[in-house]
């Protein structure tokens, strides 16, 4: 059964999706939230992006053993080198990498020519930009496959006196779009519940759902399967506007 999420169209999505990011540290970690997650609903897994810095392309070979059926996401923020990182997880088992859309024209396109020849959906993530709306028409134009509209968390947290939201240009990126989109970065349960009302139809549970603090990277106890399960049917059962 293949996993390849490569070519989805925002006409695919009629319901909201749901991935889940693994922001985790250690692979036991990251096993468990997963096994959570998968009998929570989810649909796709996050290799976050601290769990790629500990454990690398492990985490993705495992993560595919467990999960045969899971399309498998890996967070790299790519900057540069982007050809070969991206195939380095292609070959993993990964099926789809993250660019960051404040690299060089050329890196995006590498990483776009790296998912073209091995199968990947290229996410392009607009982190940092000024005119963000503009930043996912540009990324759409170098030829990624999903635009993710994203509000860092250290800016955010820096500078809490300017109410930063994905929300506040997510109806903008989608028009100027017509590739899938995500918004990740500081949204409530119901915010992201709400991203497909406004046609992003591929909803991240991450951090603040996931992990107890930003140094941690560990689960918390508490009643996590029961929360998860009631958001992601909740994703579930939201149609993607059109």
């Amino acid at each position: 059964m293949t996993t390849s999420i490569r070519g989805l169209a925002r006409t695919d999505l009629t319901h909201g999706i749901v991935q889940v990011s693994l922001d985790l540290k250690t692979l036991p970690d990251a096993l468990r939230m997963a096994t959570i997650a998968v009998e929570a609903g989810a649909d796709w897994l996050e290799i976050g992006t601290p769990l790629v810095m500990s454990v690398g392309t492990d985490a993705v070979r495992a993560l595919r053993r467990e999960f045969p059926n899971h399309p498998l996401i890996a967070d790299l923020k790519i900057m540069d080198g982007g050809y070969g990182e991206a195939a380095m997880y292609a070959e993993a088992g990964a099926d789809a990498v993250v660019v960051m859309g404040r690299a060089h024209d050329a890196t995006v396109q590498r990483v776009c020519q790296a998912g073209e020849d091995f199968g990947l959906l290229v996410m392009g993530d607009d982190m940092g930009a000024s005119d963000r709306i503009a930043e996912a028409a540009r990324l759409e134009a170098l030829g990624v496959g999903m635009v993710l509209h994203h509000i860092g968390h250290d800016h955010r947290s820096m500078h809490p006196e300017l109410g930063l939201s994905p929300l506040t240009d997510l109806a903008g990126i989608v028009a100027a779009t017509t590739v899938p989109i995500q918004a990740v970065g500081g949204l409530s349960i119901d915010q992201a519940v709400s991203c497909p009302t406004v046609g992003a139809g591929v909803v991240v549970f991450g951090a603040p759902l996931a992990i107890d603090d930003e140094t941690s990277f560990t689960i918390p106890e508490g009643d996590m399967p029961r929360v998860l399960g009631e958001a992601i049917a909740r994703v579930h059962a939201t149609p993607v506007a059109r």
